[in-house]
């Protein structure tokens, strides 16, 4: 047997190039058992190497084109996004001593190591930003430091008004700085909450000073296991609690009082109340939904958007307009930008003696820089100024400015402000977006240039026009739709199945009414002459409303429920590959989107639990298939629906209301909260639970209305709710699972019943379990709540700290006596 040498990249140095192939081929002479013949047979092992090892040499060819291209750059951001995730997916906080070390490590051996190898460099490299990233996510969390609400409480707040925004039924809602709290006092009062008035005639104005009895609550955590966390969104927003009225609060005293305020806080309050003024002026030159579309495109102010238009848009998948994003940025900045250079053409000598291209970038700048002060600076608006604003730089400087290096660099302004955006839907389907669009752009300018038949005649050049503006129209949704699909899925669960058709519709109207008339008028706004100007943009807007409205009367999105959890990183892996490398590597991430899409779109997602409850205790369902029984005849819909959207149910089952029995006790919630049942009314009570469940379908619940509910499971086991504290013992005896939203001592049956209280779901969270025939698998969503988003779970006002046991609440235990 003879072998030719190889290196280890597979390619063979002993024989000349030309009879390589032939040497490589290693040759087995074996005599044949009836005849002289030999056959050179090669063996599967040494082709596969042979061809391993030319695999692995084309890849390091790539590899090293790649780096020449100057691409590594562009992956800063996301080893500093993933430094980030790993901080804020952490169990408890990591300790900043070990992060700042690695940064440091990692920066020293990448700064001194200059002669080492560009793959190790590269490694050095990509540590040193995850470190970056973690240790930008650690100041983040510092900065905010939001003190959040352990507990629902009703108290009397008092505090000054610092945004306030309208809703379409008349309500208003306020982000309120707390001054004081009373019956009772919160010792540990969150410093921002936000409170909704029900039909206030006269509003408050920002900068007042108000009192009013509210209810308030800590931050939704999430309605299942791995779904929105909406308390850590609220705790880098600085918002520690959320409540509405009792009644209309009370003005203390007008905005001019406020003399001590810091500078900073005047201007952002000042800003603040033109944003209000600049909406209540476009709501009263256009009313109705119209005028709201309108405000909401300026300043940010959604919520006067009525659900029906708002669930129409959704469905048609045409929210995006709404939000002050990418889109809006773009289309005011490019309209300012192209009409300012059409100005200075009008005049040849400036034109030719000046680099008005500059100017008309400055100008832009200058205008997307208003916009985004009037936009109460939300996240979307922030990101798209950053965005812009970068683009606009590059042109003052003669920088190409749609390129990769530009959105890379965007990200990396983002990522050091606010770190904690990488995991929100928005951030990660805004950067999808912008980047499959750049990278299809630049794809487009190194196609081979066709000249078209249309150019060649000047009477079909409008046709020209029309066909690029709507292929344009055409391509661009479909790369913005596709590239932020399974973001959509993996968030909300949904998918617009007529989005593209909307949007091919729709986004003719915005870029050529809507937004250059919406411009003009705010240009004319100072001088009151900008109210035809927005009833053009009113019709404009009615015409959009109208094609979401046909386009949802087509039929709903289309319903997707919890994905696996390796799906999303594995499609952004293949996503980032395939729009930022240039060479034939970037197929390789064709690959893992083709796969999980797939998976997406026909696989049967995450196992679905057979039990879920809320983590206020107060809502339980029970999943049959696509039904979700509750224990509520109108369940929460901010819970039910997000249950309804990732467990794929498309109905609902309400409990069966028993009649009344004169036999069983009469307990009012609000006076009887301290009461205990006597041996003979805990047998009346126990025996109608009994025969609830002989008459209640399995699968369902039947429930004595303000008292208990009960329900047979499918294992054969039996679950009980109680509305009071007064029927744990008839519970605890009859069930083999007690779920009650009151803060109980106990957190075990004596009959050995699962017990779940109020108590115990503030630590864990919302419960989902699956059944089986023996124990059932509970998962929680917080296995143990330590970081500064979920440490308010563990709080005890009594003890004044956190991760104390919290303090029972109710005396009442599962025993008659």
């Amino acid at each position: 047997m003879e072998a030719a040498e190889q290196r280890e990249d597979g390619r063979d140095v002993a024989a000349p190039p030309q009879l390589r192939p032939a040497v490589a081929t290693i040759v087995l002479r074996a005599k044949a058992p009836q005849g002289e013949r030999t056959q050179d047979l090669a063996p599967l092992t040494s082709r596969f190497l042979l061809i391993a090892g030319r695999i692995r040499g084309s890849i390091a060819r790539l590899v090293e084109e790649e780096a020449s291209h100057g691409r590594a750059v562009l992956f800063a951001p996301i080893y500093m996004g993933l430094g980030a995730i790993f901080w804020f997916e952490a169990g408890s906080d990591p300790p900043p001593q070990a992060v700042l070390a690695g940064l440091f490590v990692f920066a020293a051996s990448f700064a001194l190591r200059r002669e080492a190898g560009r793959l190790f460099r590269h490694l050095l490299f990509a540590g040193m930003l995850i470190c970056l990233g973690m240790t930008l996510a650690q100041w983040e969390s510092w900065r905010a430091s939001t003190v959040m609400l352990d507990s629902a409480v009703t108290t009397t707040v008092t505090g000054r008004i610092e945004r306030r925004e309208s809703y379409d039924n008349g309500g208003w809602r306020y982000v309120v700085r707390v001054e004081a709290t009373e019956k009772p006092t919160i010792r540990r009062s969150p410093e921002r909450i936000t409170i909704f008035v029900r039909k206030q005639v006269e509003p408050f104005n920002l900068g007042d000073r108000m009192q009013g009895r509210a209810r308030l609550t800590p931050p939704a955590g999430p309605a299942l296991p791995g779904l929105n966390d909406f308390a850590f969104s609220s705790y880098f927003n600085g918002i520690g609690a959320n409540g509405f009225a009792y009644g209309t609060p009370t003005r203390l005293s007008p905005s001019g009082d406020n003399l001590a305020e810091p500078l900073l806080d005047k201007a952002d309050i000042w800003l603040a109340g033109l944003r209000n003024s600049i909406g209540d002026r476009i709501r009263e030159t256009l009313p109705g939904d119209t005028g709201a579309f309108a405000a909401a495109l300026v300043t940010d102010e959604r919520r006067a958007i009525s659900k029906d238009t708002t669930e129409s848009l959704r469905i048609a998948g045409l929210t995006h307009i709404i939000a002050i994003s990418g889109l809006n940025m773009a289309l005011s900045a490019g309209i300012f930008y192209i009409g300012l250079r059409y100005l200075f053409s009008l005049f040849p000598g400036v034109a030719q003696a000046w680099p008005t291209k500059k100017f008309a970038a400055f100008g832009a700048l200058l205008t997307v820089t208003a916009y985004y002060l009037i936009s109460g600076f939300g996240v979307s608006a922030e990101r798209a100024f950053i965005m812009m604003a970068i683009m606009l730089v590059a042109v003052l400087f003669d920088r190409p400015s749609l390129s990769l290096r530009n959105v890379a660099l965007s990200a990396i302004v983002i990522l050091v402000l606010s770190p904690s955006q990488v995991l929100g839907p928005s951030f990660q389907m805004s950067y999808a977006a912008t980047l499959a669009l750049v990278s299809g752009y630049s794809l487009w300018k190194r196609r081979r240039h066709r000249e078209n038949i249309l150019s060649r005649i000047r009477l079909l050049s409008p046709l020209l026009f029309v066909s690029r503006f709507f292929g344009g129209v055409l391509s661009t949704s479909f790369i913005g739709g596709a590239s932020t699909a399974i973001f959509s899925i993996e968030h909300f669960h949904r998918l617009a199945t007529y989005g593209l058709a909307a949007n091919l519709a729709a986004m003719p109207v915005v870029s050529f009414i809507v937004m250059p008339f919406g411009m003009v008028a705010m240009l004319l706004m100072p001088f009151g002459l900008d109210g035809p100007f927005w009833k053009v943009t009113g019709e404009g807007l009615e015409l959009v409303i109208l094609i979401a409205k046909t386009v949802a009367g087509w039929g709903g999105d289309i319903t997707f429920g919890r994905q696996p959890a390796w799906l999303l990183p594995i499609f952004i892996a293949g996503f980032l590959i395939m729009t930022m490398l240039r060479t034939r590597l970037r197929h390789l991430g064709l690959l893992l989107l083709l796969s999980s899409t797939g998976v997406a779109a026909f696989g049967s997602g995450v196992p679905k639990p057979d039990l879920m409850i809320s983590e206020d205790g107060v809502l339980v369902a029970l999943r049959q298939d696509d039904i979700l029984a509750t224990n509520r005849e109108r369940p929460q819909a901010f819970i039910f629906e997000q249950w309804r959207k990732a467990l794929v149910a498309t109905e609902h089952q309400p409990p069966t209301i028993l009649p009344g029995d004169s036999r069983l006790p009469q307990i009012n919630k609000t006076t009887d909260r301290h009461r205990r049942l006597s041996g003979e009314e805990q047998n009346a009570v126990r025996k109608a639970m009994e025969e609830a469940l002989d008459r209640t379908m399995q699968g369902s619940f039947a429930c004595q209305k303000g008292a208990w509910c009960v329900a047979m499971l499918d294992n054969g086991a039996m679950l009980v709710t109680i509305e009071n504290a007064a029927y744990l013992p008839p519970a605890c005896d009859t069930a083999n699972i007690v779920v009650t939203p009151i803060r109980l001592r106990l957190d075990h049956c004596r009959s050995g019943a699962m017990l779940i209280t109020g108590a115990t779901l503030r630590r864990t969270g919302s419960l989902e379990m699956t059944l089986g025939a023996d124990t059932p698998i509970i998962s929680a969503a917080f296995e143990n709540p330590r970081r500064p988003w979920t440490r308010h779970r563990t709080y005890d006002w009594r003890a004044d700290k956190s991760g104390t046991p919290i303090a029972p609440q109710s005396p009442v235990s599962d025993s008659a006596e």
